[in-house]
């Protein structure tokens, strides 16, 4: 942990290094907006970008391989084909630029729209070093070609469970579940999806006595409250890329960021903020995105172990036929809250990074025409968005409260196999 601290108390970057920060943080804004672009689930946007930074980083530790080693020093899965060796790169930002860009084109659905930038960055680059570069690029997306991702779609295909408490879609467009077999892809430091298994969900009982009335309950008077600022949280952390307008028999998609894409988001105004160089910059979004590549994992697994329903289905059974959550609830089961898990292991992660007390003002909503909101500490941000889905009506309190603590689980467990061995 305190070479992790130690980058705190190290010199500044020069003006250079920190637009060479920018650089690539801007190249990762492009790689979320076609993520937008192409409505990507939350778990499929985590493993983007765990892929893509981590072919930047695994260039930068065979830079500087006394100072960074491999993440795959670490990982459960092994590196099947070793990288090349004993390559000097001339310019080295450039080169790490080009490896986030080109593994994010091969991976993405609508990867080709970053053709335009990586033609930019090769015209910068010799053929020896293209060569080099292409090969450790294809070798990343290889090892990610062999998670289990490309087998999903030949996966058996998932039906609804029967009964008053499983899950089933939701208004307006009774959306299919989003990715119900994402437990079988591999993880990269978990040892399996199920490592961290939550408690179970209280049992559901529409006895008004029962602890799941009254969880229900609470779900409902907090959003017919209609409080202003308690609103505000919610529609700000909402980032649900499945949100749909609906105008007459119209349904219109709103493009909105995944809950990962806010946090790296977030990960790219602290670097920013703390002036970090390029090495620091790319090793803090490259193991933020690892992290939550497996939170997802680990959260999927028990959504579609306990398929619980929505508030706003036993709701409107049973409470308020015209009653709907101020945010429009997920194709997907409700416990544990996605939202929970991945911020608050986000958190433990940048806290490390940047201490407790770092504050910051949060952007990343802005450019879809929400106010910047300012928070003391990564722990008040994600707890914060971790109560944002009570206040949105469309989660229980239970799953928040076992998505912290299963969020905490997976980055401790992370760190702990890696605070030791990484220079900063």
């Amino acid at each position: 942990m305190l070479f992790l601290f130690a980058l705190l108390f190290q010199p500044q970057p020069s003006y250079g290094q920190q637009s060479d920060s920018k650089a690539y943080i801007d190249d990762l804004k492009a790689i979320t907006d076609i993520m937008v672009y192409d409505v990507t689930s939350p778990v499929a946007a985590a493993r983007y970008y765990a892929y893509s930074t981590l072919a930047s980083y695994e260039v930068l530790a065979l830079q500087e391989n006394n100072n960074h080693p491999s993440f795959f020093d670490f990982f459960q899965r092994p590196l099947e084909n070793p990288f090349p060796q004993n390559f000097k790169l001339g310019n080295e930002v450039v080169a790490y630029r080009y490896a986030l860009l080109c593994t994010a084109k091969k991976l993405l659905p609508s990867g080709k729209k970053l053709e335009s930038k990586i033609k930019s960055l090769r015209q910068e680059l010799v053929k020896e070093e293209v060569l080099f570069l292409d090969q450790i690029i294809q070798t990343i997306v290889d090892y990610a070609n062999r998670d289990g991702f490309l087998q999903l779609n030949n996966l058996k295909r998932y039906t609804p469970k029967k009964g008053p408490a499983f899950w089933q879609p939701t208004k307006p467009a009774y959306m299919a579940p989003v990715e119900p077999n994402w437990n079988s892809l591999t993880p990269l430091f978990l040892k399996s999806a199920d490592q961290f298994l939550t408690k179970p969900p209280i049992k559901y009982d529409l006895n008004p006595e029962s602890d799941f009335y009254k969880l229900l309950l609470e779900v409902k008077q907090v959003t017919d409250q209609n409080d202003k600022k308690k609103n505000e949280i919610a529609v700000f952390w909402d980032c649900n890329p499945y949100a749909i307008s609906q105008i007459g028999h119209l349904e219109f998609g709103l493009k909105k960021i995944s809950p990962g894409g806010h946090w790296m988001g977030i990960a790219g105004i602290a670097t920013r903020k703390a002036r970090f160089d390029v090495n620091k910059t790319i090793f803090t979004h490259t193991i933020l995105a690892i992290v939550l590549h497996d939170a997802f994992i680990a959260c999927w697994d028990e959504k579609y172990r306990s398929n619980r329903v929505r508030p706003e289905t036993v709701i409107n059974r049973h409470l308020d036929k015209g009653w709907s959550p101020l945010l429009q609830t997920p194709p997907f089961p409700e416990y544990v809250s996605g939202h929970s898990v991945v911020s608050s292991a986000s958190a433990e992660i940048l806290t490390l990074i940047f201490g407790s007390n770092f504050s910051f003002r949060d952007t990343s909503e802005k450019e879809f025409g929400l106010k910047t909101r300012s928070y003391k500490s990564f722990k008040q941000a994600a707890d914060e968005a971790c109560i944002s889905r009570l206040y949105g009506g469309i989660h229980y309190k239970d799953a928040i409260d076992e998505g912290i603590w299963q969020g905490r689980q997976v980055a401790s467990f992370i760190i702990a196999k890696t605070k030791s061995h990484f220079p900063y």
